[in-house]
């Protein structure tokens, strides 16, 4: 792998800044757009997505979903608690071991996903509308190779595989 020259430290870091400002504007307006539109909040669309996505028919256990979701299990309790209580997901505990719990979706859940989803898939096409295929398709593979750079990068272990988003 070529090592950097010093005369490009400052044009990485301005790469970095402008990729950082992009991520928040695109997740504010996200934000912004669920709780106006669905009176909903980011995590809660990412928690119904994973379990959506998820492939197990008994759903996904708290400790799966708060890897996944990157929350800790204290945040992710409380806002299970609410899913449950709107009956948008539903939680057991599991035949093997009660202290482990299982969540999955409910019809009403599934529901309000979908309907999220398409308006979400929308509101990032929009934002992504001044690009031509041809540049999402050169951007999205120059975000892959950062990210497999960033990888490489890391101490041994300090970086998990996680999946290909």
């Amino acid at each position: 792998m070529a090592v950097q020259k010093k005369s490009d430290d400052r044009e990485t870091l301005r790469l970095w800044l402008r990729l950082l400002k992009c991520t928040n504007m695109i997740e504010s307006r996200v934000r912004g757009r669920l709780r106006e539109e669905y009176a909903s909040t980011l995590p809660r669309f990412d928690m119904l997505a994973q379990l959506d996505a998820a492939d197990s028919a008994s759903g996904l256990t708290m400790g799966e979903l708060s890897r996944r979701l990157m929350v800790t299990n204290g945040n992710l309790t409380g806002l299970t608690e609410r899913l449950v209580k709107e009956k948008l997901v539903s939680r057991s505990a599991s035949t093997q071991d009660r202290r482990t719990q299982f969540v999955r979706l409910t019809a009403a859940g599934k529901r309000a996903l979908q309907e999220m989803a398409a308006d979400h898939r929308e509101w990032i096409q929009e934002m992504f509308a001044g690009l031509t295929a041809n540049e999402v398709a050169q951007l999205n593979t120059l975000v892959g190779r950062l990210k497999d750079s960033v990888r490489l990068a890391a101490p041994d272990g300090a970086e998990k595989e996680e999946d290909n988003r």
